[in-house]
């Protein structure tokens, strides 16, 4: 079969063509024949060697059909999706024509989505619905902020949030994204500088995807009670300077991270707690708005990092197989 392998820690030029043997499902596995997949910050980390050994074939989902069940209980050709639990980290992953997963980290579809409009949704899906539903505890009447909003997970938690009936605030740094917000539901937008907590006070939750970098200030903007959810770090990793709890945090509010790759598929956070074919079903019917910003062929691997790097897509990069 033909993976895309990482030949060694570095930029997207790292990253090639390869014949690879066709993997066999252990017990607990299916063999998935890939048609697309998303692809995800992580995979950047990964590939520059951030998150130490990893699997040379890297990605961390992908759409396709079954191509073998040592259980039989999936029928060859069924639609599935597979995320995280492991995938691209620990063993190969998406960048291939065939990956063999756990079933722990499968979902079981029925759509009549196109491969690309299919793959632009489980990882940002899932984590987006395990932030705000899990970690957040959304109810309707809540106001949440989503920091970082035009990114693919930014845009899938405005058009849950809105769409489950809160009022959800989002932030870009470029204006020319503010309409496109507005569209996927957003009541207002707001123009990232950094320092927004001077105008936004007493909501109930953040959903921050920007990071460290402004932790400090979306913790006030929380009233009693509210959440601060970390799910991403767009604005960079490094440890937030001389972070003091008593001084930094309002008093009463719950400070959590949601890292969907370590631990969705786990006993404690089972994909069985993710909707998926509710949400495909919403992305077919129009109520989740949801696209590719860009689809590339499996060659231009690349060329679909390089535009990941540059922070320009505006959306959910997909990668036909």
């Amino acid at each position: 079969m033909k993976a895309i392998v990482i030949e060694h820690h570095g930029g997207p030029e790292v990253l090639a063509m390869r014949e690879l043997p066709l993997p066999e499902p252990k017990p607990g596995e299916i063999r998935i024949h890939i048609k697309a997949f998303g692809v995800n910050r992580a995979e950047i980390h990964m590939r520059e060697g951030h998150w130490g050994e990893v699997s040379k074939v890297t990605g961390i989902e992908c759409v396709g059909v079954v191509d073998a069940d040592p259980s039989g209980k999936l029928r060859r050709g069924q639609t599935v999706a597979a995320v995280v639990g492991g995938m691209g980290r620990s063993f190969p992953g998406s960048y291939a024509e065939y990956t063999c997963v756990p079933m722990s980290s499968v979902f079981v579809l029925e759509t009549k989505l196109s491969w690309p409009e299919l793959a632009a949704i489980p990882e940002s899906y899932s984590t987006a619905w395990g932030a705000l539903f899990d970690n957040m505890a959304l109810e309707p009447h809540h106001t949440v902020l989503i920091r970082g909003a035009t990114s693919a997970l930014g845009q899938a938690a405005v058009s849950i949030a809105s769409e489950y009936g809160a009022t959800v605030l989002a932030t870009t740094r470029r204006r020319d994204r503010v309409k496109s917000l507005e569209l996927l539901g957003a009541s207002r937008v707001l123009i990232d500088d950094g320092a927004l907590s001077g105008e936004i006070r007493g909501i109930d939750g953040v959903l921050d995807i920007v990071g460290n970098r402004v932790l400090r200030d979306s913790l006030r903007m929380l009233k009693k009670n509210g959440t601060l959810c970390e799910v991403g770090f767009m604005g960079g990793a490094e440890p937030v300077e001389n972070f003091n709890p008593l001084l930094d945090m309002p008093s009463g509010v719950d400070l959590r991270f949601y890292a969907t790759g370590l631990v969705l598929g786990t006993p404690e956070f089972p994909l069985a707690d993710i909707p998926m074919q509710r949400i495909v079903d919403k992305v077919s019917g129009g109520a989740y708005k949801t696209k590719p910003a860009r689809v590339f062929p499996f060659e231009a691997i690349q060329d679909a990092h390089r535009l990941m790097e540059s922070d320009k897509a505006g959306g959910k990069i997909v990668v036909t197989v």
